[in-house]
């Protein structure tokens, strides 16, 4: 009975990834990412030399095969220092998403559950997404003080509204179905109904939501590093390495079309996931696959 009860699981699981894997866009995008990550866990390893290395002597060396993507201004690897700020970008991203995951989906379900939560909760969600992303993040970065921790809690607070307010739309219309108020009946508690009958269908939009998060919030940490409100400018990220070669854009135009490659590439390959996630997991746009 076990073995007939698991195969039918398994094989879904496999047809969903073949379907998945079928469209190039999604391949492509998932190898890169693969790539990405790969880099950054094996940054040790991989990376040619130390990112902090200084040789004043080899600076603003031009791309060669000594150094595959030239040196900045004071004579430091820039694939080197590259693909370290590759484990920083990936960092916060994953960061954010969870932070941001577990106050959006908080906020989302007691104010879809709760009718008396709703319209306070909702007014909260509203009014922070009335301010721009980024206008908001610079302003929680500079009252809370430059830092990675205060980056990944900014971010948090600014992209947490936009997972509130997809959790909320679907639990106002999940707590009205009939085996949610059969488990009402039947004196199930409340938490037992939020986590295993609402939650439990709502993972897929957070998934979906989540990628986009994801490329967002490394967009943002990019963008803050570049304007001096990331971490410290010792820590190779690629805001600062783009922010240090814009002065140098004419004599070393490599300093800063690296990184800016590397957060194309990495931003562009995670909003191709997942769109092939929201594509497979949305009946109305699986009908058309």
């Amino acid at each position: 009975m076990t073995d007939i009860a698991i195969l039918p699981a398994e094989n879904e699981g496999r047809k969903f990834i073949r379907r998945f894997l079928k469209r190039k866009t999604v391949a492509v995008g998932l190898l890169i990412l693969v790539i990405f990550v790969l880099l950054a866990v094996l940054a040790p390893w991989v990376a040619p030399y130390s990112p902090s290395k200084l040789s004043i002597v080899n600076r603003l060396k031009p791309p060669s095969g000594t150094y595959f993507f030239g040196t900045d201004e004071f004579g430091r690897d820039v694939l080197s220092r590259t693909i370290f700020a590759g484990r920083l970008s990936l960092l916060v991203g994953a960061a954010v998403v969870a932070l941001s995951a577990v106050i959006g989906v908080t906020l989302g379900l007691l104010a879809g559950f709760f009718k008396n939560l709703d319209t306070p909760i909702a007014r909260l969600i509203d009014a922070m997404m009335a301010f721009p992303d980024i206008l908001l993040a610079i302003a929680l970065v500079a009252a809370l003080g430059p830092s990675l921790t205060t980056v990944i809690i900014a971010l948090s607070i600014v992209y947490a509204p936009r997972l509130a307010r997809i959790v909320r739309a679907s639990t106002l219309v999940i707590r009205e179905l009939p085996y949610v108020e059969a488990a009402q009946a039947l004196g199930i508690s409340t938490f037992h109904i939020m986590t295993r009958h609402v939650l439990r269908n709502l993972l897929s939009p957070i998934m979906v939501q989540a990628t986009f998060l994801f490329a967002s919030a490394m967009l943002a940490e990019a963008g803050l590093s570049f304007l001096g409100l990331g971490v410290s400018p010792e820590i190779p990220t690629w805001g600062t390495m783009i922010a240090a070669g814009r002065q140098y854009i004419g004599q070393a135009d490599w300093m800063t079309l690296f990184p800016g490659v590397a957060i194309i590439l990495s931003v562009l390959s995670l909003q191709m996931v997942g769109d092939g996630l929201r594509d497979m997991l949305d009946p109305k746009l699986r009908k058309d696959l």
